[in-house]
């Protein structure tokens, strides 16, 4: 009979496949939300000079939605195309840093740790899904901390390039990155680095007059508390300070009980060749800089799971517990895991009431098929909504596009007034009552009575809005 440690490595890779697979699984099963709109209407354009000039106007350098754009062409633009691209760089990703932790620890056993943190915690799990770049972030990243390591400089270039052309807390790593190469006296690594930064330093020139305008990026505060617990709910998942506190308990008890000799985690060898140097000194020099200029948002932190999780995947591998401590450490690892499981899921798995960040454009969408007269408060991204719907063969052709706020005040000085007028919007229930609301005035001061066709749906409002002629009496 095989012992269990024999078995371990085979219950890794079967949790790590489960988990890989359950996100393929619900690729479709949540709406896209406001962000995986805008990708399709950034990306999916008619040409690349359409889609250059868009991007011009826009917070985040072009390579992720180049990388789109040819895919939408070669393989279509639909939901479930746009985020297979992002799955399948968030299994690249977590090849690339388990084969990290690896090479970083030569002849430990160091590989199911790597492999469950890269492809089962939250951060991987969150984005795995996601039109978003933020899964090829990491992917990028994680292989240029591999090429640095190995000294390989034309790799270690090519990948910085292509991460700071995805996304500037790229460009922000890989500043740090030269900054502490430099400070280090390796030459060629430094300028590496520096010359690598050079092509997303001439986009930001291309797109100044947006990128150093109030627009970009006003969505951001300065930094607070809340920044830090959104980021270890990333990093953690649910009740992030009690798992901390649950982490601390159990080194207590590891030191105690458990058989475990101190472990040197400021081993500066191994944090300079993972990458985590420069990664702290990213994180601290976008905080500084954000009470200045707010750049620190929690999601763009992902960032950091190249260095970290392959450090942390050695550093755990390295402890040598007794049999209680192997027992500790199991019980406290399959918990972890459960709460990824279930809680982990949440926003990706309607079955546990999940949506993605409280939009629902899909209901909306299927619920207004074939109507006329529709206003919203977020037009745009309702019929890039509907162009996905119809990608998918789940709506018909819209009769036409959505109107705003303008559209609808126009409409109804043009007689003859419709007789009937479709308001909708998607998001958290008190914000979008009150978005809703400048609609819904200006629909009654016509002499339209509106009523709400959308009590079963969450996160989402339709409103029939019936000329007085022809509403019933309340």
């Amino acid at each position: 009979m095989s012992s269990p440690r024999s078995r371990w490595p085979w219950i890794t890779i079967g949790l790590a496949l489960v988990f890989a697979g359950r996100t393929l699984w619900l690729i479709d099963a949540t709406a896209l939300w406001s962000d995986e709109l805008y990708s399709v209407g950034k990306s999916f354009q008619p040409s690349v000079s359409e889609l250059m000039a868009m991007l011009r106007q826009d917070t985040h350098p072009p390579l992720y939605y180049l990388l789109l754009w040819c895919w939408g062409q070669w393989i279509g633009a639909t939901p479930v195309t746009l985020r297979l691209l992002s799955w399948i760089a968030y299994f690249a990703g977590g090849a690339v840093m388990v084969a990290q932790a690896m090479a970083l620890a030569p002849g430990r056993r160091v590989w199911p740790l790597a492999l469950l943190m890269a492809f089962c915690s939250p951060y991987p799990v969150r984005f795995a899904i996601e039109g978003k770049s933020y899964a090829l972030l990491v992917l990028l990243v994680a292989l240029a901390w591999w090429w640095r390591r190995a000294e390989r400089w034309p790799g270690y270039g090519g990948a910085v390039a292509l991460a700071c052309l995805t996304h500037f807390y790229g460009l922000f790593l890989f500043l740090a990155a030269a900054c502490w190469d430099g400070w280090q006296r390796r030459w060629r690594a430094a300028a590496t680095a520096t010359l690598a930064t050079l092509p997303a330093w001439l986009w930001m020139g291309y797109a100044a007059d947006y990128l150093f305008s109030e627009r970009s990026g006003s969505w951001i505060g300065p930094p607070d508390f809340a920044l830090l617990e959104d980021t270890l709910a990333r990093a953690l998942g649910l009740w992030p300070l009690p798992k901390l506190a649950l982490l601390l308990i159990t080194v207590l008890l590891l030191r105690r009980w458990g058989g475990v000799r101190p472990v040197a985690w400021w081993d500066n060898g191994l944090l300079d060749r993972s990458g985590v140097i420069p990664s702290v000194l990213m994180v601290i020099g976008v905080v500084v800089v954000s009470f200045i200029k707010p750049l620190a948002f929690s999601r763009y932190f992902v960032v950091l799971l190249p260095a970290v999780l392959p450090w942390l995947a050695v550093q755990v591998a390295a402890l040598q517990p007794n049999r209680f401590g192997r027992l500790l450490m199991a019980a406290v690892l399959a918990a972890f895991l459960l709460s990824w499981w279930g809680p982990g899921f949440a926003e990706l798995d309607p079955a546990a009431g999940g949506m993605r960040e409280q939009d629902q454009f899909r209901l909306i969408s299927q619920r207004t098929d074939g109507l006329e007269e529709r206003y919203a408060v977020r037009p745009r991204l309702l019929d890039l909504s509907d162009r996905m719907e119809l990608a998918m063969g789940r709506i018909n052709p819209p009769v036409r596009p959505w109107g705003d706020h303008r559209a609808l005040a126009t409409r109804l000085e043009t007689p003859p007034l419709p007789s009937d007028l479709w308001l909708a919007g998607s998001g958290p229930p008190q914000v979008l009552e009150q978005r809703l609301r400048p609609l819904l005035q200006r629909a009654e001061q016509a002499g339209y009575r509106c009523e709400d066709r959308s009590r079963d749906l969450t996160h989402a409002t339709v409103l029939q809005c019936r000329s007085g002629s022809m509403a019933p009496e309340p």
